[in-house]
């Protein structure tokens, strides 16, 4: 017997009230600053402001990736934005007038060029670079396939798994059980192409396995919303290949660093401004209180 009442929604939705769970005081349904706050900005080319989520982890480790490769002009300075309310400062709605992270801003050129959206940013810098990104039709082709696959897919396991089990007040277990099975036909998705190809795009390591990995990555790893054991994401063997492999490249390790505010002290680096950062500046270093 379901003891949940029956909602029958209003003619016209009013925002009258926080919808709850973990997030409920910074949604609005409303757009624009919240209060006048400038950005830094730092010495390098590029500027990038973002948190250590997963969305944010796929531009920090194209950085360091690209830096790997010996493009010396992707050094960046990473500028912490913590949604708590930061993302509605004036200067950040200015690069990203949807108030998400990341969001880069490329000081390069004689006009500073913004871009936001992670898909979006992973595409300019790989085509600044010319790295990352096949330049065959075919695996260029699958590289946008997948990238643009984990954008779509991502709302069903952040927005919709992941609030449900993780973030909201009441659990609802139509909600839950709905995204479970959606999370779990995506990995599948995964685990069979997989199954015959090292990476997305088929053996060359892109911009499409950078997006999917933070995401999918760290679900196969039990690090995404608990949920680890509740979706038996050690049955899926080819993912797990996949994670490890991706996992153990030096720049990803970095590049997971960068705007991380949680975790071990020493997998931290709340801003990085120099490549030097890694060994001296993360927080079992710099001796401050560890960020909430």
């Amino acid at each position: 017997m379901n003891d949940i009442p029956a909602y029958e929604p209003p003619k016209v939705w009013t925002w009258n009230k926080e919808s709850g769970g973990r997030f409920a005081s910074i949604n609005r349904p409303v757009a624009g600053p919240t209060h006048d706050k400038e950005l830094p900005v730092g010495r390098h080319p590029l500027q990038l402001y973002s948190l250590a989520t997963p969305n944010g982890v796929k531009v920090t480790v194209m950085l360091e990736e690209l830096l790997a490769a010996g493009h010396t002009g992707a050094e960046y300075d990473a500028w912490l934005i913590k949604i708590d309310g930061n993302q509605f400062g004036s200067g950040f709605v200015a690069v990203n007038p949807n108030s998400k992270i990341p969001a880069l801003m490329d000081r390069s050129g004689k006009e500073p060029i913004r871009v936001f959206e992670s898909g979006s940013i992973l595409v300019y810098l790989a085509e600044k670079f010319g790295a990352f990104l096949p330049t065959d039709v075919k695996s260029r082709a699958e590289t946008f396939s997948w990238l643009f696959w984990q954008m779509g897919a991502a709302p069903y396991l952040g927005g919709g798994f992941g609030h449900f089990y993780a973030y909201a007040p009441t659990k609802i277990e139509y909600a839950i059980d709905r995204f479970a099975m959606e999370v779990k036909r995506q990995l599948d998705v995964l685990d069979r192409r997989l199954a015959d190809n090292e990476y997305l795009a088929g053996d060359v390591y892109t911009i499409a396995d950078m997006a999917v990995w933070p995401w999918y990555g760290s679900l196969a790893k039990g690090l995404l919303y608990g949920g680890g054991e509740f979706l038996s994401v050690q049955d899926y063997k080819n993912v797990q290949r996949w994670t490890d492999a991706i996992a153990a490249r030096p720049a990803v390790k970095r590049g997971r660093m960068v705007n991380r505010t949680w975790g071990e002290p020493s997998s931290q680096l709340h801003e990085r401004h120099d490549a030097s950062d890694f060994e001296t500046k993360t927080q079992d270093k710099i001796g401050e209180p560890v960020a909430s």
